[in-house]
């Protein structure tokens, strides 16, 4: 599967964006979906994962309550809306999908987008 993120920008603390993750094929609907993200100098960290149906969620706690993953299988897409967004959410997020990873925080993903950068300027 291909993946494909979009909707990364600059904004500003307090503001909102979405991003948007694309995917290729047909079986979108068998992959578990999950965002990661990396700031500048730093290892990349999981962000929020969703089940195969959107059902279940799970989000790290420095996301948790301001941060909501979503996704349309009828259009092969999942989403991440973030508000309420701080200077230290500044990363490039990238999303990921594997048909059943180990855990849905540490994965392995086996599949990769080529990430969308998010600044949010304080």
């Amino acid at each position: 599967v291909q993946l494909q993120a979009s909707g990364g920008g600059l904004v500003q603390a307090g503001g909102s964006l979405r991003l948007s993750c694309a995917a290729s094929g047909r079986t979108f609907g068998a992959y578990v979906m999950a965002w990661f993200r990396q700031a500048p100098g730093k290892e990349r960290e999981f962000v929020a994962a969703i089940s195969r149906s959107g059902g279940l969620t799970y989000y790290a706690d420095s996301v948790k309550g301001r941060f909501t993953i979503s996704r349309d299988n009828a259009k092969n897409t999942v989403y991440l809306q973030m508000n309420s967004l701080k200077p230290e959410d500044t990363a490039v997020y990238y999303c990921a999908a594997d048909r059943t990873p180990s855990s849905w925080y540490d994965g392995p993903y086996d599949y990769w987008g080529q990430g969308a950068l998010v600044t949010v300027s304080s």
